[in-house]
């Protein structure tokens, strides 16, 4: 029992047992990566056997140990290098390493994509619990030379040697996880096997490596990588507050081509693979997409009519005046109001009031019978669906917080913002093309104007532009003269029409040709 008393053993089993641990740790990321070749339910009894049958192995690599110090006189000669058992070892086992994350560094850089019936190919059990047999007999030759060359009791160096292999089987499970969970950390794991097996044929021809500096660039590279999961973390995390919706839409975006200024991401680095046969999206295509997935980001003021064009009756007028202008107006819907816009009794129908104007009905008390739907103008978009719904085709009237109608809505203006302009007969096209530019009214809806003329730049979140005109005004500081010519990136604007009030008529021109290409990418 006098032996259990001597400090020296136990410090001696609990640093055997420690350096034991450290190196089988990258025994430990391989036997992660070999695993993952396995079925899901096969993973943790492949990894139970190899790591059993390796702890035989060191026990039994223990038990012969003085059959391995003689395994360091040269067998035979090639030139001037000699060659013993020990390093005919070392160099089979790099070679071997040197081969395996040779190929699982290429299969993973490959990026070969799965069969198309979604079935992963998996290798064969026994294979890969052979491959991690004969890993950890490359691994153990150093451990258990460490373990000769530390203690001289036998049943010091088998305790450590079980202990730390307990730890490690212990461990290999929640490591496996942690690495096929990250890419990076693998093709990481790998470089060090390939450091590694480089390492072990150094030293099979006789050139010894310090292991300090091997441990002190793989110690390094973890502090780096370290670093990079942090980082992939904040992101995620960060992406993680940002609602689903608009993730989403962004991803669809990049798809088509757009990206919408947004920093790209590693995955959006990647270039696009088309299929063979297959198609880009057409430009109405490309069109109804952006504007369905942009609809969420938009104020109710870029799709509604503005108050200055808003065709509606006074109920105060005379009867013919009121007849005569639904004949001449190509609108079928109209507010009522009572001498001022601000003033609504209600939504008609033109058909359905001219037939009452015919009976003598009074027009308030006819309009009183339909009231109008009024909405804040803060009201979000995709909410205003359900309020148009709810109106039954008719219109709804945007108001602001002090009551006075900034515009009107009606399921055409959704319709419009989706699938593009559709003008009335009294109306002209808000955008018209115009040989190498563009006339564009001042009113125009800046996202439908960024869609047509593919860029990026008139839209500024958070702020509250609905027209080019609002765009031009904030960035000039002012309302422009006719004549001035405002740049913004590679757009240019001419004030062609304009009053003390407001911007009538802008040309839009590109101070640079577009290639083709980058409208293409």
């Amino acid at each position: 029992m006098e032996i259990f008393l001597d400090p020296s053993v136990w410090a001696g089993l609990l640093t055997l047992i420690v350096l034991e641990i450290v190196l089988g740790i990258d025994n430990l990321v391989f036997i992660a990566i070999l695993a993952d070749k396995l079925p899901p339910k096969q993973r943790d009894k492949a990894r139970i056997i190899g790591l059993s049958l390796a702890l035989v192995m060191r026990l039994a690599l223990l038990s012969l140990m003085s059959w391995l110090v003689t395994l360091t006189k040269p067998l035979f000669h090639v030139g001037s290098f000699g060659f013993s058992g020990r390093d005919l070892i070392m160099l089979a086992g790099g070679i071997f390493l040197l081969f395996k994350a040779t190929t699982e560094l290429h299969e993973r850089l490959e990026n070969r994509p799965e069969t198309d019936d979604g079935n992963k190919s998996y290798a064969s059990f026994w294979v890969v619990v052979i491959q991690i047999v004969v890993l950890d007999a490359v691994f153990s030759l150093d451990a258990v030379i460490t373990a000769v060359g530390m203690v001289s009791h036998l049943w010091i160096m088998m305790t450590a040697v079980v202990i730390a292999m307990g730890i490690m089987l212990l461990a290999s499970r929640p490591l496996t996880r942690f690495v096929n969970a990250h890419p990076t950390v693998v093709v990481l794991c790998l470089s060090f096997l390939l450091m590694i097996g480089l390492s072990l044929v150094a030293e099979g021809f006789g050139f010894h490596i310090p292991k300090g500096y091997l441990y002190a660039a793989i110690g390094f590279s973890i502090i780096i990588e370290f670093f990079n999961q942090i980082s992939r973390r904040n992101f995620i995390r960060h992406q993680a507050r940002r609602p689903m919706r608009e993730r989403t839409a962004e991803v669809i975006l990049r798809l088509m081509g757009g990206n919408r200024g947004q920093h790209p991401t590693d995955e959006d680095a990647r270039p696009e693979v088309r299929p063979a046969g297959t198609e880009a999206f057409k430009d109405e295509e490309r069109y109804m997409i952006t504007g369905v997935l942009t609809l969420a980001s938009r104020s109710i003021r870029s799709l509604m009519t503005p108050r200055g064009e808003i065709s509606w009756v006074n109920a105060e007028s005379p009867i013919d005046d009121i007849r005569q202008q639904l004949l001449d107006t190509p609108h079928s819907l109209f507010p009522v109001g009572r001498g001022e816009l601000d003033e609504i009794i209600g939504v008609v129908w033109a058909k359905e009031l001219l037939v009452a104007l015919d009976h003598g009905v009074d027009v308030a008390q006819f309009a009183a019978a339909t009231p109008a739907i009024i909405v804040p103008e803060t009201l979000d978009p995709i909410n205003l669906l359900g309020v148009l719904r709810r109106a039954r085709g008719s219109c709804v009237i945007v108001s602001n917080e002090f009551g006075v109608v900034q515009g009107l809505i009606t399921p055409l203006d959704v319709l419009e913002a989706i699938a593009g302009e559709f003008p009335d007969e009294d109306e002209t096209p808000d955008i018209i093309p115009d040989g190498d530019g563009w006339l564009v009214k001042g009113g125009t809806d800046l996202h439908s104007l960024e869609q047509l003329l593919d860029v990026h730049c008139l839209v500024v979140q958070g702020e509250d532009h609905a027209s080019l005109a609002g765009r031009l005004i904030d960035l000039k500081g002012q309302i422009p003269q006719v004549g001035e010519v405002i740049t913004l990136d590679d757009l240019s604007f001419t004030i062609a029409e304009a009053t003390d009030y407001r911007i009538d008529l802008v040309r839009v021109t590109r101070t640079r040709p577009v290639d083709p290409d980058e409208v293409a990418a």
